[in-house]
């Protein structure tokens, strides 16, 4: 079998990345009542200034049997251990870049933070600072860096009621923020945090990763944009709205209006997204088909029964990110968001019904 690769990244710049440790200390662990801090690992995906040398790793091997483990695949347990990426680990950061625009990627429930490599190694080569998180104990495996592995904690004895969800997503947009404190302070965890620009922040998640975004928005006002990828929503805006730009962006089936209820929690907060907006869904994706996941699955013979396949649904997914991102924080437009649509016929803009007016649009 071939090695499974991610895609390359589109833009002109070689990527690097690093991990980091975090640590908390002002609260503890909202999982784990035994654990004092919180503690996080994040991945950094940044333009270098280096285009040779190894390439970093995706998995470990542990971190490859948990994510594989229960699943009834027939792979071995490290496959993802040796999926080939794109960046060079801990390459110096391109020295003629400044005020660097920051996206924070949040995973999907269970996933780890390696799943978003392909947007962040993408955003990166395109002049963007990505900074993925492990949200601990929701994940499959989090290694830290004195060897210990965080495993998954919140199985049975967490009934998956909204109370269960509400925390997911507060408690990650807490994550976020601390994360934003800690690169944007004194003493940053990555030399290169003084090239960042605090006032160029946004935020992309998938699944419960992106329902976060929406309470990472309305808690710290430094996210000036979000995007939610194929997640549902809790009734978390207030009346007075959310005014900074927000992206929509699912499976067509799943979350077009009027799909079910997943749909309708987008329906709900649509009329209360009061910036610029839009709602987009994909034809024949799935669920994982907007993360590393879909293409992987792809190679190694996993197919996921979407029609549109893995490597498709991550070009699109890239491609409408960055000219979000790209449109909000750097003010920039090089091909107008709407005129997209030409180029993926596979994407169409819904307005739920009795909503279709467009606030804020430009």
């Amino acid at each position: 079998m071939a090695t499974p690769t991610l895609p390359a990244p589109t833009g002109p710049h070689p990527v690097g990345t690093t991990s980091a440790y975090l640590e908390d200390v002002s609260r503890p662990d909202p999982w784990v009542a035994d654990v004092p801090t919180r503690e996080l690992m994040i991945s950094i995906w940044y333009p270098a200034a280096r285009s040779s040398g190894p390439r970093a790793r995706y998995l470990t091997r542990t971190e490859s049997a948990h994510v594989l483990n229960g699943r009834h695949v027939a792979i071995a347990p490290d496959a993802l251990s040796s999926v080939r990426t794109h960046a060079f680990p801990d390459a110096p950061l391109d020295p003629g870049l400044r005020q660097l625009p920051l996206i924070v990627p949040s995973p999907g429930f269970t996933r780890p933070r390696a799943t978003l490599t392909s947007i962040g190694e993408d955003l990166a080569s395109h002049g963007y600072v990505a900074v993925a998180i492990d949200h601990t104990y929701e994940t499959a495996a989090t290694t830290f860096p004195d060897g210990r592995v965080a495993a998954f904690a919140l199985g049975r004895g967490f009934p998956r009621t909204a109370e269960f969800w509400h925390k997911v997503k507060t408690g990650r947009a807490r994550d976020a923020s601390f994360v934003l404190d800690q690169l944007l302070g004194s003493d940053p965890p990555w030399a290169g945090a003084a090239g960042l620009a605090p006032d160029r922040i946004g935020m992309a998640g998938h699944s419960a990763g992106g329902a976060a975004t929406i309470a990472a928005m309305l808690a710290d006002e430094r996210f000036r944009a979000g995007s939610n990828v194929d997640g549902s929503t809790g009734p978390l805006i207030p009346h007075t709205g959310l005014d900074r730009p927000f992206l929509f962006l699912g499976r067509d089936g799943q979350y077009s209006p009027g799909d079910g209820p997943a749909a309708d929690t987008w329906a709900r907060d649509w009329p209360l997204m009061t910036g610029w907006r839009r709602w987009l869904v994909v034809a024949g994706a799935r669920h994982p088909s907007f993360t590393d996941v879909g293409l992987l699955a792809d190679q190694l013979g996993l197919p996921l029964g979407a029609a549109t396949s893995g490597l498709r649904t991550m070009t699109i997914t890239r491609t409408y990110l960055r000219a979000f991102f790209d449109q909000h924080l750097r003010d920039t437009q090089q091909t107008p968001f709407d005129h997209l649509h030409a180029d993926h016929p596979e994407v169409r803009s819904c307005l739920p019904p009795d909503h279709r007016t467009d606030g804020g649009s430009t």
